[in-house]
């Protein structure tokens, strides 16, 4: 990681945009050659960030998921900035796109039938692989321009060596559930087309899975 001062910092996102912010300020800002600086602050004293700020782990994770063949954004650097809140931030080039949210809100029922089973074979890949993405929903995963599916916001991520167990397989789908929108294309509208994506790569498992 690079430390970064005040001053180097009010350099970086001089006449940046603000993506997201909450009560505390910025959370992600677009910078001037349309990179982006997401912003993490360390919670409390005692946290995981302590050990890995989750700057570190969302490059990390970026990185990670390239070499396994999944589309995600491509890292410039980490910083540590030096300032009264201890922040740390991840700079990188964002993936272009649409959510998944928003073109199954604005496509036709066969488009979301399509998006929907291109979705249910993308979780099954992630979960062969060994990626459990806590907080997976269709609004960080991006419909890009050549169709293929991207992965963003993956500080919330996990990546063991081995495929993802039917219970740790289940609660990946049980979060997606608490989003409204979530589930009603997934989970109600486009079930079948959900499981028959799954499927595709995890034939056997699709049955208990879905039960």
């Amino acid at each position: 990681m690079q430390t970064l001062s005040q001053s180097e910092f009010s350099a970086l996102s001089a006449n940046a945009s603000v993506l997201e912010l909450d009560g505390l300020g910025p959370k992600v800002l677009k910078l001037t050659d349309g990179s982006f600086l997401k912003l993490f602050r360390k919670r409390s004293v005692f946290s995981r960030e302590t050990l890995k700020p989750y700057a570190k782990r969302f490059a990390e994770n970026a990185a990670r998921l390239q070499h396994m063949g999944f589309n995600s954004p491509q890292i410039i650097q980490v910083y540590w900035l030096v300032d009264p809140i201890n922040r740390t931030a991840v700079h990188y080039w964002p993936l272009p796109g649409e959510t998944l949210r928003h073109m199954l809100s604005n496509g036709s029922n066969e488009r979301r039938q399509q998006l929907v089973e291109q979705f249910g074979e993308l979780l099954a890949k992630l979960h062969a692989s060994g990626v459990y993405f806590r907080s997976v929903h269709l609004g960080n995963v991006l419909v890009q321009p050549d169709g293929q599916l991207g992965l963003i916001d993956l500080a919330d991520m996990r990546i063991s060596y081995s495929a993802l167990s039917l219970h740790k397989r289940q609660r990946n789908l049980k979060h997606m559930r608490r989003y409204t929108d979530d589930q009603k294309w997934l989970f109600e509208e486009h079930y079948d087309a959900l499981k028959a994506g799954y499927s595709h790569i995890a034939k056997k498992l699709t049955a208990k899975l879905f039960e």
